[in-house]
């Protein structure tokens, strides 16, 4: 499909405008951005104009819709950054399981949108992410142990090419550029619009159980050894947290370091139920039997409720972060990440995560992206506030997890620009680069191409 823009082209604002700050306004706080030019867009029409209007003055493009991946973007220099933030609801087709969803929609009006007919989507941990960027990044959901990578669950994909035309692609439709679109690393195009498929969820059992860390010692290794065996209804994330007193954190919960494990077991039948609260407790209760729990909200809800589980801050806040994907770690690789990132270790992070992956996360797809699975058996990922002692103690966990890494990390994880950023093969990522040359010869969005660095990059 290719579309024609209807309305005069879109002026672009220069730094100290009112348009300017809206359209540069980022979720992480510790990476301003400073293009030479920005824009809002409302509508399709809005992008086409304004990938035409940066041709003309010679300007690169970038695009952004939340801002939750600023930390990675490269310098912005001559480069017009376009935010897609659409005047269009999401439109779902209960009979079809599909939802067609505007740029600039983030997961909690795709979860409100789908929740009525008994569908969900492969969302993200936070109500707050966009769902275009997600989605391009692969997007590892608390439903993806059941279902794969979310990516490998979009239908169309609809966006802006460098010369101005809109061209909607499917596997039918424009299929190599489908396939590179979905975790391929950016650098095609400014996306309008994205179709994805949803899944039945009649309800979840979800939420978290909360430990004084000291208790980690005794809790993570039984959850690490759980993990090897259990069934793919159910997701889990494991993680060390120092919380602030924040609005909506349990006071219990401040002022020391906790052991949080979350997730969720699905029931995308009634019928499904009574086996989805029996996995939940086959997973608890023998953690709950050896260290007693400050905090335990695990319960039968709604889909929606699982946007909420993970308590990703609504609010933007300046952070830094580091990836990566593991293998099953064993006795030895939780101990050493315990020591790395537990009690004793003086960390400062407010976060060091242990996502559970496994499951149809790692079968191929036969009408999946460049990122269509990963047999990593972890997603690690830490996140603290920007500073130097965050740095120190993100560099501390690298160090300790590097046996057990796989050498990839996950595109949707990626935090910022020096960490190491590999998700595809030699291979893939060469075929990416012959699509991304076909439809961008002169380089507009190669700005926004992901690096491809086997190993952090230390200053």
């Amino acid at each position: 499909m290719t579309t024609t823009p209807t309305r005069p082209q879109t002026l672009l604002a220069r730094p100290g405008e009112p348009a300017y700050v809206e359209a540069t306004a980022t979720y992480n706080l510790a990476a301003p951005l400073h293009p030479a030019a920005a824009v809002v867009a409302r509508s399709s029409a809005d992008v086409v104009a304004a990938v035409r209007a940066a041709r003309e003055a010679g300007l690169a493009v970038r695009s952004q819709t939340t801002g939750h991946g600023a930390g990675a973007q490269a310098s912005l220099a001559d480069t017009l950054l376009v935010r897609t933030a659409f005047d269009a609801p999401v439109r779902v087709d209960p009979a079809a399981r599909t939802a067609r969803v505007p740029a600039g929609t983030t997961w909690a009006a795709v979860v409100a949108a789908a929740e009525p007919y008994g569908l969900a989507a492969l969302h993200g941990s936070s109500p707050t992410v966009g769902v275009v960027g997600y989605l391009l990044g692969g997007g590892l959901s608390f439903y993806g142990r059941r279902f794969g990578v979310a990516a490998n669950h979009v239908r169309s994909i609809t966006v802006v090419l460098a010369d101005g035309r809109e061209v909607e692609t499917s596997a039918e439709v424009e299929p190599a550029l489908f396939w590179a679109l979905r975790g391929g690393g950016g650098g095609f195009g400014v996306v309008t619009e994205v179709e994805v498929e949803l899944v039945e969820m009649n309800l979840v059992v979800t939420g978290g159980t909360f430990w004084d860390a000291a208790d980690a010692a005794v809790v993570a290794p039984l959850w690490e050894a759980w993990t090897t065996t259990a069934p793919p209804e159910v997701a889990t994330s494991l993680r060390l947290m120092n919380l602030p007193p924040l609005p909506g954190v349990p006071p219990v919960l401040v002022g020391r370091q906790v052991l949080v494990l979350d997730g969720a077991a699905q029931a995308p039948t009634v019928d499904d139920v009574e086996r989805a609260q029996a996995v939940a407790h086959d997973l608890l209760d023998p953690l709950r039997s050896v260290a007693t729990p400050l905090l335990d909200t695990w319960h039968p809800a709604p889909p929606s409720a699982l946007t909420l589980t993970h308590l990703d801050p609504p609010d933007p806040m300046p952070y830094a972060g580091e990836s990566a994907l593991l293998r099953t770690l064993g006795a030895a690789g939780v101990a050493g990440f315990l020591e790395a990132a537990g009690p004793g270790s003086g960390t400062t992070i407010v976060a060091a995560e242990l996502r559970q992956l496994g499951g149809a996360f790692g079968a191929p797809d036969r009408t999946g992206g460049a990122f269509d699975r990963t047999d990593a058996a972890f997603a690690y990922q830490g996140l603290g506030l920007a500073t130097p002692e965050t740095a120190e103690d993100l560099d501390r966990i690298t160090t300790a997890t590097a046996p057990w890494r796989t050498g990839f990390t996950a595109p949707s994880f990626v935090e910022g620009r020096r960490q190491q950023q590999r998700t595809s093969d030699d291979a893939t990522v060469a075929r990416v680069e012959a699509v991304r040359r076909a439809v961008d010869p002169d380089g507009v969005f190669a700005g926004g191409v992901a690096p491809v660095l086997d190993r952090p990059a230390r200053a």
